[in-house]
C-alpha cells in the first residue's frame, strides 16, 4: 500500500545452514593453529617478561584478525580464539608431580587476562556476513 517493496523473507528467518567441507576443514586448521598459538605464547611470555608477553598478546591478536579477514566471516576469528582459550586454559591446570606452567604473576595473569580479552574484541570486530539480495536498510 506504501508502494514500497518488501524483500521476500529476512535474512533472521533463514535456516542456519553447516558450512562447507572445505570451510569446516578450514576452521578446524584455524582452530588447531590457535591452540598451537597459545602453547607458544604460554611459553615465551614469561622467558622474555615484558617483550614475550607482548609479542605472545600480538600474535594472538594477528591471528584472530587475519583469520577473520581472510575468511570474511566471524568464525574465522572466533576458531583460533576459542583454540588459544582451550590450550590457555588446558596449560594453567597443575601436574599431579607438582610441575606448572603459569607461576602466579602478574605476567601470567596478563597473559592470561589480556589473550581472553583480545579474542572477544577481535571476534567482536570481525566482519560479518551480509545477507544476500537487496539493500532495504536506510533506503539504500
Amino acid at each position: 500500500m506504501s508502494g514500497r517493496e518488501e524483500p521476500a523473507s529476512s535474512a533472521l528467518a533463514q535456516p542456519l545452514r553447516p558450512p562447507s567441507a572445505g570451510r569446516a576443514v578450514l576452521y578446524v586448521g584455524l582452530f588447531a593453529l590457535g591452540a598451537v598459538l597459545g602453547a607458544a605464547g604460554a611459553l615465551v611470555q614469561p622467558a622474555w617478561f615484558p617483550g614475550g608477553l607482548l609479542l605472545a598478546l600480538a600474535a594472538e591478536a594477528g591471528l584472530c584478525v587475519g583469520a577473520g579477514r581472510a575468511t570474511g566471516r566471524r568464525g574465522g576469528a572466533v576458531a583460533p580464539a576459542l583454540g588459544w582459550a582451550l590450550a590457555v586454559v588446558l596449560l594453567t591446570t597443575s601436574r599431579p608431580e607438582g610441575d606448572f606452567l603459569f607461576a602466579a604473576g602478574a605476567g601470567s595473569y596478563l597473559f592470561l587476562i589480556g589473550g581472553i580479552a583480545i579474542a572477544v574484541i577481535c571476534a567482536t570486530l570481525a566482519p560479518v556476513r551480509q545477507p544476500d539480495g537487496g539493500s532495504a536498510r536506510l533506503r539504500k
